[in-house]
């Protein structure tokens, strides 16, 4: 008996075996919140995510506390969290200062934080995208020699708020600085939530294509309900890692109307549908949800919270019953 449909004969997609995810709601996601998150939530929070089978969280971010308050216990937290054997953590950091601070909390990597825009990189960094490529030739040292693995950001990668539709020259034109930098990881980030699919697929493959030795991941926002179709297509181009964040938490503060990222359930939901391995129990990470919305003071933007898994399975009424 088989346990799912199939297509016309040969016809099949392309797809991988196993993709990564990354947790960023920790970071991403409690740094958009309007209240500060107690740390003893957070670190509670970041504990269960461990145990649910993700093997990489962003836990903070090293940014000025006066910039991000609702991370300002980053030292605390990185201090208290129970690190767990084959999990790695990872610290945004913005800039020198930044960098100078994660390193001394000792994670796993460090996230290096840009955009790929001129506009976008003043609004959240507070400097030109030329002032932030010098500024790594003194930080990426610092992180290597640190032992640090180092990842480069390119927010706005997929489109800008303030300038639109990106040049595919840019994206490679700082893909190159980092190369020579000795980045070998790489994450394009659909801010705003602007892509689609068939952009998704364009770029991925192109940067793929062009950059064999880079690990490419990517980061969705959902703002208009596309990240689970274009994490699809990035799939279909070649990309297997992908962040995501607990309840679909999340938002760029510099950008508007940048709403939150793709839920982690609803991306473990799909790849479990389609017999994709995450190594993530969903029934774990849900337990994890409903501790969440414990904390958070609205409700969670994740479909399978609300919904429940599929083919949870009902008993079937005698006679018809109307609903609803």
């Amino acid at each position: 008996m088989l346990d799912r449909p199939i297509g016309a004969k040969g016809c099949h997609m392309k797809l991988p075996p196993t993709v990564t995810l990354v947790e960023v709601g920790p970071r991403d996601g409690f740094q958009s919140e309007k209240a500060f998150i107690p740390t003893d939530d957070k670190v509670d929070i970041i504990d269960a995510l461990s145990r649910t089978g993700l093997k990489h969280i962003q836990v903070t971010s090293a940014v000025h506390p006066k910039a991000i308050p609702q991370l300002a216990d980053a030292e605390a937290v990185m201090a208290r969290i129970d690190r767990r054997p084959g999990v790695r953590y990872r610290i945004l950091a913005p800039n020198i200062r930044g960098v100078q601070r994660a390193i001394g909390l000792k994670p796993d990597a460090i996230n290096l934080m840009m955009s790929v825009t001129e506009s976008h990189n003043r609004a959240n960094a507070n400097r030109s995208v030329e002032e932030s490529l010098r500024e790594y030739e003194t930080v990426v040292p610092m992180i290597m020699d640190a032992g640090i693995a180092v990842i480069g950001g390119m927010g706005c990668a997929l489109g800008c708020p303030f300038e639109g539709r990106i040049p595919i020259r840019q994206l490679v034109k700082i893909v190159d600085r980092y190369v020579s930098l000795g980045i070998r990881s790489t994450g394009l980030s659909d801010t705003v939530g602007v892509a689609n699919p068939r952009l998704v697929y364009d770029v991925a493959a192109h940067m793929l294509d062009k950059y064999p030795a880079v690990h490419f991941h990517m980061h969705f926002h959902n703002n208009r309900g596309l990240a689970l179709a274009n994490i699809l297509a990035a799939m279909q181009a070649g990309i297997t890692e992908f962040d995501a964040s607990i309840g679909g938490l999340g938002g760029c503060p510099y950008a508007p109307d940048a709403s939150g990222n793709i839920a982690t359930e609803d991306v473990v939901n799909m790849m479990v549908e389609m017999g994709i391995e995450t190594g993530v129990d969903l029934d774990a990470l849900l337990k994890v949800s409903k501790r969440l919305e414990k904390v958070i003071p609205h409700p969670l933007d994740s479909a399978v919270v609300k919904s429940g898994r599929p083919w949870a399975l009902q008993k079937a009424p005698e006679c018809q019953v109307k609903v609803g």
